[in-house]
């Protein structure tokens, strides 16, 4: 039962009692009622902070379970990082060093993104430098990747024009070595014939019987197949990469200007033709304008043994048999 409140008045000398208009006792009520909600919310604040709800218990279990998630991003991550760099390796220092092309600098496979701030989007909340960390972390992998493929794609390209330079080279004797008499002269200074004084022989001589096949050396184009005064009967080949190939003295031509050849296709027959004094081939390997040894092309079909014993008899100082 609420108290009753009295004021005492001095021209009657006598105690009255207090009497509330209606405005004053709403005004009282609603007072009463924002404390009592006041009251309420400071307890409820106090309670939240030593109990938490269910909402808040879902929520931290949902922060955990990305934090751990995002703990093992980040170890498959540093995993990735590890393979693209042994990768990395192997194209510096085996596949670009095969193929004599320049290593891709370390600062340039792993080089960030300059220029704006890429990131900015993710700022300001409670876990933004973990989401900006593994957001560049992804970002230099990414690039990685994209450095590391067109790398690869370069070295396919150079495979494949490497293997088609391999078919190319002037590789095996334009000869095979069972149909050999003999190696008659050798590259290098030699008798001539005729002028009996010593002159650079260019190429090799091959003494074999009039009608033996005459074999392409490499692949290439037959850029002169014709009948010079000096050579005979004669077939040029351009092979590419700077290597050419001639093929002198022939008695019967099997090619044309013109035809693409292929390493061991037949394109002549062995004559006496031209300034020739016997039967025989004789053949000159040219690279890049200069002629050099052929011998040192014969690695496609002759043995260790085989090369060591042709290469003593062809620096022996005998006669060339162009005239």
């Amino acid at each position: 039962m609420a108290k009753e409140k009295y004021h005492y008045d001095s021209k009657t000398l006598s105690y009255k009692k207090v009497k509330l208009k209606t405005s004053e006792k709403i005004l009282r009520l609603f007072l009463l009622i924002i404390a009592g909600f006041l009251i309420a919310f400071m307890g409820y604040l106090g309670f939240s902070q030593v109990f938490e709800s269910p909402k808040e218990k879902e929520l931290i279990r949902e922060m955990d379970n990305m934090q751990l998630r995002y703990k093992l991003l980040d170890k498959k991550m540093d995993q990735v990082e590890g393979v693209l760099s042994e990768i990395a390796k192997r194209d510096n220092n085996i596949y670009r060093l095969y193929f004599e092309v320049n290593p891709i600098p370390d600062e340039q496979r792993k080089a960030g993104f300059g220029g704006i701030n890429r990131y900015k989007t993710s700022e300001g909340f409670n876990n933004s430098q973990m989401i900006i960390d593994a957001s560049k972390k992804m970002d230099i992998l990414s690039k990685q990747l994209v450095i590391q493929s067109k790398s690869l794609d370069e070295i396919v390209k150079l495979a494949k024009n490497k293997e088609k330079m391999l078919s190319s080279i002037p590789a095996i004797m334009p000869i095979e070595k069972d149909n050999l008499t003999r190696m008659a002269s050798g590259y290098g200074m030699r008798m001539h014939p005729i002028l009996k004084i010593r002159k650079m022989h260019e190429g090799m001589d091959f003494s074999a019987k009039k009608g033996t096949p005459i074999y392409a050396s490499g692949d290439g184009t037959v850029i002169r197949a014709e009948r010079s005064s000096s050579y005979g009967n004669v077939v040029y080949i351009d092979h590419g990469y700077g290597y050419e190939t001639r093929y002198a003295h022939m008695s019967a031509l099997k090619t044309v200007k013109g035809k693409k050849v292929k390493r061991g296709d037949l394109i002549g027959l062995v004559g006496n033709t031209g300034r020739s004094v016997a039967p025989h081939l004789h053949y000159e390997v040219i690279y890049k304008g200069k002629h050099v040894n052929p011998i040192d092309f014969y690695f496609g079909n002759l043995s260790a043994e085989e090369f060591a014993a042709m290469q003593k008899e062809s620096m022996q100082e005998g006669q060339s048999l162009e005239r």
